[in-house]
């Protein structure tokens, strides 16, 4: 399963209000070991960045472009944050979500490669050549 990606992996932590009945103390120090897990991330090179994610959004679907609130309308699970890995393959990905210390709470870790180009883009691309081949 060691897929590679040259242009990094994204891990994307999905949850649904994991700290919930935890106490102040406990959430202060699970915060503290996420962050000194970011930095170490960072300081060894594996991590571009990461951010987590405002509660509040918009979604804009459709022909018509219709806004609405969001982004967690349909969906209990929200995004809560991602950080941008650059290490080089998917099973260095792996291993580094299985240290996220919200697991034990609920958290769970999306790990996706970073395409290079649109998939869209190569597809029309191929088709086109082999149209004119």
């Amino acid at each position: 399963m060691s897929t590679e990606s040259k242009n990094g992996y994204l891990l994307i932590f999905r949850s649904n209000d994991w700290y919930k009945g935890l106490s102040p103390e406990q959430m202060q120090q699970i915060a503290d070991n996420w962050m000194a897990w970011f930095n170490r991330l960072k300081e060894e090179g594996k991590c571009a960045g990461g951010n987590p994610l405002e509660r509040e959004g918009k979604i804009v679907s459709g022909k018509n472009r219709v806004v609405s609130d969001g982004p967690f309308a349909e969906s209990k699970e929200t995004i809560g944050g991602y950080f941008l890995l650059t290490v080089a393959s998917m099973d260095e990905a792996v291993a580094i979500a299985q240290q996220c210390p919200g697991l034990p709470h609920g958290v769970r870790v999306e790990v996706r490669p970073i395409a290079g180009e649109c998939p869209m883009a190569t597809e029309a691309r191929a088709e086109t050549q082999l149209a004119h081949a």
